[in-house]
Order: structure tokens, then C-alpha cells, then sequence
């Protein structure tokens, strides 16, 4: 039934695929083994699903002389779209930085009585079927975990694993209640609200829906399979395809496959917040009442895509009575053992395994040892754990790296409760400052041009290679910068972006949590973007003689949507509203002699698509205007950015 070890493989849908009538899910655990266990490994095993698609699945089970051990087990599972049995570039350590395979990772906790399912997602890879990212996902993986707790070396408990998509597929399970499962340890996803970031953000599109499906498009069954479908895709040229736009569906960079090309543009169209958002697999806030009772670890990063994820499934879920962990590190996405992000250094206890008391794990392990085994935890754990950047001496490492700094702090919750939520004001003379304005004053106009919109410079940003890339960065341009232009300017010195900051700071300030502003704006067009992104300015240094401009967090409206995502309304040309504009939340400790900054524009390309200005629907508008719009700073209108200020403690 069972290949031995040396790990060999089985041909697809083998007879150990089916034999889900045996035993009882209510089975305690195995305890922990006095030797660690040998390995064996039932490959490519073909789990049916409710529509008759088979699933390719790796079993990696405890093993001793050669042969699986009889018993039961409880089972650790990852549902994946990027290869069952293949290297995760992820899967390092930060003492091991080469990636390890799947059986390598299967090893660490099979070794400890564990079985460890690895599995192809529906249509990528080995797996039969349609590939329609995010919606199979959560009546896949209940019917994976129907069939696991049915099987003779299952106790019936499950845990599940994974970053990014691979932590979308655990919540898209939990959604639906899936049998058996216990234990989840979600890394840098797992949507909250896909609407308000993974897919769209603020009304926006995200382009990495774009990028992405182009490079997995790469390793999808259909170009494996057609050598000259391959070469095709290999001679996309995707800086020159975005610097075409707007497209057109059939003529676009994913258009040779054309499934992939219909799900991305299902997504950009849907620009209001109708049924299609509310589905299993991308929002799992719909789903927080009836979620199973599952303990839980959200982790992310503050330049990762999922922060917002993160924090509000970990609030949600504490609302709805379950027990949760949130940590937060200053990485990019994925990046728990790297101890930069970008451009920027944070030093070597900033990595997950610096922080965690062992490699990352081996920290995991403990976390499925305490709540699939029942085994008790050898210290505390803080509800949330995040990481403060900021506090570096500011020079430029060996590698050519801001040093930015920061240190590992624990809170008993998400958002912190002493915090101060300080209202900054935007002044006429670029001044950002406590005080309101007085009634006597100007708003800022600029022209915001479709046709040059405003360059991204790291942020959280993921999959956008090779136009972007996440972290933190001088907001400066570069050759390296896809949509810069000699000179290579700082942005602050385009005109459609404004900037706002306070005088060097007396004293030290920490901003731990959402940001939020609230601008009056108008335009002379019936539809535009607003985006505002706050920065840590350095001031002028040795190393960075014009000092160094550090992307925090930004965020982004589309002017339609600002009184419902339900029901947009395009705008009177000229006429004043209040909109709030949201970015996801940061950490960040902003020392004595630099100053807060935010600069507010109307783009932010390619991380987000760009407003035509026109009112056309979502994702098909192929004409553009320039937009004039307007900034309000009176007292009447007194547009400020909300800060949550730490106050000092002892």
C-alpha cells in the first residue's frame, strides 16, 4: 500500500487512493516518539472530490525498517498551486538559506508521529481539472479532509500549513467547516476580504493578479504540455504589454492562455461589492460567526500584502470566541527568516527565528504539538507579537542597506489598546501638524495624467516581478524603478504628488496600527484615485547626503466608491466631498530629528491599475483624460491623516 523509504514514487491514483471507510475520527493522538520515526512516502495518490476531479497527493507517513507504522496519527496538511514535490524558495531558515523540498520539510514532522499530506490544487500540476484561482478551494479542501479523517492512519485530527495561497486554501477550508480540522498556522494570507486587499484595494485593481497569472502561467499543465504554447508565453514581454495599456480582453500578456486571462478579468471587472466577493475562499469575514473552533496563528508582514488580512481575521475571529496568535514582522512577503526588506535592514533579531526560540520550524512543530497532540507549551504565548521598526543609527550597511533597526515587543491585543489616534493636518505650505488650520486658506491642485502615473517604489508588494517589487525604499526613482524616467528624480519633485511633513521631530514617536485619511477632495473629473503613503524622512546624513525617504504603508481610493462598495456614484466635477482613505496598518518608530511625511497623489502603477478618469466600468475603459484635482486644507475642510500613537512606557 505504501512505498518505502528511500522516499520512491507511485503511479497517479494508486490503490491507497480509496481506502476511506476504515476507523474512527474520534482516535486520541499519538504521543511524541521515544526515537524519531524513518519516513515513507504514497505518492501522486488521487483524492476525489465531490465532482468526481482527483487531486494529486503526496501522504508522508511514520515509518520504521522500511515500512509505515500502524496506527493513527494526526495529520499536518498543505493544499498548494506551486508544486507538491518541489523546492519552496520560502522554505529556508535564517542559518539554512537553501530552499528545502517538500519531503524535507515533511521529514521535521513525520519524524515526531505526524502524517504530512502535500497536494496539488485543482488544475495546477498533477491534479485534473479547471484551475480558477481561489473559488475551488474551499469545497476541494473540505473534501481532502473528508477523506483524510476516513483513513486508518488518521486519528482524525488535522492541522493544516502554508504561505500565501497555500494559507488562502487553509482558510478557504475553514470557511465551510471542514472535518477534522484543529490546528491552522496561516503565513502572510488567508483573505479576509479579498475586495479590500489580495485582489482589489480601496476600489482599486491589484495588478499582481496580472503578473502572477502570467508566471504561473508558465508552469501550468497546458504549457508543459505544448512546447510551442510555452515558447509563446516565453516571448511576452510584460514591461512593454503593461506599458500598453489600457488592453483589451484577447490582447492582453496572459491572453495565449485564455482561463487564465477570463478569471483575472472576472476579477477586475467585478468592480462592485456584489455576491461575487462573498464567496468562500476570499472572504472569510462572511464566514467569522459559524468558523469552526480552531486555534489559529495569522502571521505577516508589514510589507507583505496581508497585514490587513492578517489583523482582521485575528480580530474577527477573537470576536467570534475563538482563541488566536498574531505576529508581525517587518518582512516582505514570506520573508520570516530574511532580515531585510528592499532597500532597508532591520538586524539579525528581526527574523521569525531569532525571535521564536529555534528556526521557524521547528516553532511550528510547537504549535502543532500543543494543539493536535495536546502537549503543554514550555513558556506563554502572547496573544499578539509584532515588531517595531525603526531605531537604527541610519547609515548604510556593507550590503549597501539603510540601516533601519527595530526590536520584538509583546501586546495582550490587536489594535493596542493605549494607543492615541492623532489627528495630523495638511497645511497650504506642506506643513503636517497637530493644530487645525485656519479658515483662510487655498486648497492644492495638480494634474493627475493617466498616461504618467506615479511610479511604485516598493511597499507591500508581491508576485510583481519584473515590474515590482515589495519593501522599503528611498521614494526616489532609479533605472531599476519600471515606469521612471532620467533624470531619476525623487517623487516628491513630480507635480501630481503633494507632500505634507511635520518639522524634525523633538522627540521620538511610535505609530503602531492602521492608518487612515480623511481628505476633502474634489475634481473635475466624475471619477478619480486618491492615494496616500506615509514615510519616515531621515534627515541629510553622511551616507545619504538628501537624506532618505522610507515607505511605511500606503493606501488608495477610487472616488466611486467612497460612500459604498456596494453602489458607486460617480462625482459632480467641481463639487467638494469627504473621503477616507485607508492603508494597511504599520509599526514604526520615527526617532528624534526625522519627520512624518505623507504624500497624497492619484496613483500608485503598476501595484495598482490606473484610474482613465472617465467613469468607464472597471477593467474595460480604453480612452483617458487628465484629471485637475483638488486637495482642501481650510478649517471648514481640514483634511489630516490619523495616526495611532504608542505613548511612552516605562
Amino acid at each position: 500500500m505504501v512505498a518505502t523509504s528511500p522516499i520512491t514514487r507511485r503511479a497517479f491514483g494508486g490503490a491507497a487512493a480509496f481506502l476511506g471507510l476504515f476507523g474512527s475520527a474520534g482516535a486520541l493522538a499519538a504521543p511524541a516518539p521515544e526515537q524519531p520515526f524513518d519516513m515513507v512516502l504514497d505518492s501522486n495518490v488521487g483524492v476525489k472530490t465531490r465532482d468526481g476531479v482527483r487531486l494529486a497527493t503526496d501522504i508522508y507517513r511514520p515509518a520504521r525498517n522500511g515500512k509505515a507504522v500502524a496506527g493513527r496519527f494526526p495529520v499536518i496538511m498543505e493544499r498548494t498551486p506551486y508544486g507538491r514535490n518541489v523546492a519552496s524558495f520560502r522554505d529556508i531558515t535564517a542559518a539554512e538559506k537553501t530552499p528545502r523540498f517538500r519531503a524535507d520539510v515533511a521529514r521535521i514532522y513525520v519524524s515526531q508521529g505526524y502524517v504530512v499530506i502535500f497536494q496539488d490544487c485543482r488544475g495546477r500540476y498533477d491534479s485534473e481539472g479547471e484551475f480558477i484561482k481561489y473559488l475551488s478551494e474551499g469545497a476541494d479542501g473540505y473534501d481532502t479532509c473528508a477523506w483524510i479523517v476516513r483513513q486508518p492512519w488518521s486519528d482524525g485530527r488535522i492541522g493544516t500549513m502554508g504561505l500565501s495561497y497555500a494559507a488562502h486554501t487553509q482558510m478557504a477550508l475553514g470557511c465551510l467547516n471542514a472535518p477534522g480540522l484543529k490546528a491552522m498556522f496561516l503565513d502572510c494570507g488567508g483573505f479576509s476580504n479579498a475586495y479590500q486587499g489580495g485582489i482589489r484595494q480601496g476600489g482599486a485593481f491589484e495588478l499582481k493578479q496580472v503578473t502572477w497569472a502570467y508566471n504561473l502561467g508558465l508552469e501550468s499543465q497546458a504549457a508543459q504540455n505544448d512546447p510551442r504554447l510555452l515558447a509563446a508565453l516565453k516571448t511576452v514581454d510584460l514591461k512593454a504589454w503593461f506599458a500598453s495599456m489600457p488592453w483589451k480582453r484577447g490582447h492582453t500578456p496572459i491572453s495565449l492562455q485564455p482561463d487564465y486571462e477570463a478569471y483575472v478579468y472576472e476579477q477586475w471587472e467585478h468592480g462592485n461589492f456584489d455576491g461575487f466577493w462573498k464567496q468562500a475562499g476570499i472572504y472569510a469575514e462572511g464566514y467569522y460567526p459559524t468558523f469552526p473552533k480552531v486555534d489559529m496563528v495569522h502571521m505577516s508582514g508589514w510589507y507583505d500584502p496581508y497585514s490587513r488580512t492578517a489583523t482582521d481575521n485575528f480580530v474577527g475571529l477573537n470576536k467570534a470566541g475563538r482563541a488566536q496568535r498574531l505576529i508581525l514582522g517587518p518582512w516582505t512577503h514570506g520573508a520570516r527568516s530574511t532580515t531585510h526588506s528592499g532597500d532597508v535592514e532591520f538586524g539579525p533579531t528581526s527574523t521569525i527565528d531569532a525571535d521564536g526560540g529555534g528556526d521557524f520550524f521547528s516553532q511550528r512543530l510547537k504549535w502543532y504539538d500543543r494543539h493536535l497532540k495536546g502537549l503543554p507549551a514550555k513558556a506563554a504565548e502572547p496573544a499578539v507579537r509584532l515588531f517595531v521598526m525603526g531605531g537604527g543609527d541610519g547609515r548604510k550597511t556593507a550590503e549597501g542597506r539603510l540601516n533601519h533597526g527595530g526590536v520584538w515587543r509583546s501586546e495582550a491585543s490587536w489594535p493596542i489598546p493605549d494607543r492615541r489616534e492623532t489627528a495630523f493636518y495638511l497645511g497650504a505650505d506642506g506643513g503636517l501638524r497637530t493644530d487645525k488650520p485656519s479658515a483662510d486658506i487655498a486648497p492644492l491642485s495638480y494634474d493627475f495624467d493617466p498616461s504618467d502615473p506615479v511610479p511604485t517604489i516598493g511597499g507591500a508588494v508581491t508576485s510583481g516581478e519584473p515590474l515590482m517589487r515589495g519593501g522599503g525604499f528611498d521614494q526616489r526613482e532609479t533605472e531599476d524603478v519600471y515606469g521612471a524616467r532620467e533624470p531619476f528624480l525623487p517623487l516628491e519633485a513630480r507635480p501630481d504628488v503633494l507632500v505634507f511633513q511635520t518639522e524634525p521631530l523633538k522627540e521620538d514617536v511610535e505609530v503602531t496600527g492602521a492608518i487612515t485619511a480623511e481628505l476633502w477632495i474634489s475634481s473635475d473629473a466624475v471619477d478619480t484615485d486618491f492615494v496616500v503613503k506615509l514615510i519616515d524622512l531621515y534627515p541629510p546624513s553622511e551616507d545619504y547626503p538628501a537624506g532618505y525617504a522610507l515607505n511605511l504603508t500606503d493606501g488608495i481610493l477610487r472616488c466611486r466608491y467612497r460612500d459604498s462598495w456596494e453602489k458607486p456614484e460617480m462625482m459632480t466635477p467641481g463639487q467638494v466631498y469627504r473621503i477616507k482613505v485607508e492603508a494597511f496598518p504599520t509599526s514604526n518608530l520615527f526617532k528624534k530629528g526625522h519627520r512624518i511625511r505623507l504624500d497624497v497623489s492619484s496613483s500608485n502603477f503598476p501595484k495598482f491599475d490606473v484610474n482613465p478618469n472617465t467613469g468607464a466600468p472597471e477593467g474595460v475603459g480604453l480612452t483617458r483624460k487628465v484629471a485637475r484635482n483638488t486637495v482642501h486644507v481650510d478649517a471648514t475642510r481640514p483634511s489630516h491623516v490619523v495616526l495611532p500613537i504608542i505613548p511612552r512606557r516605562a
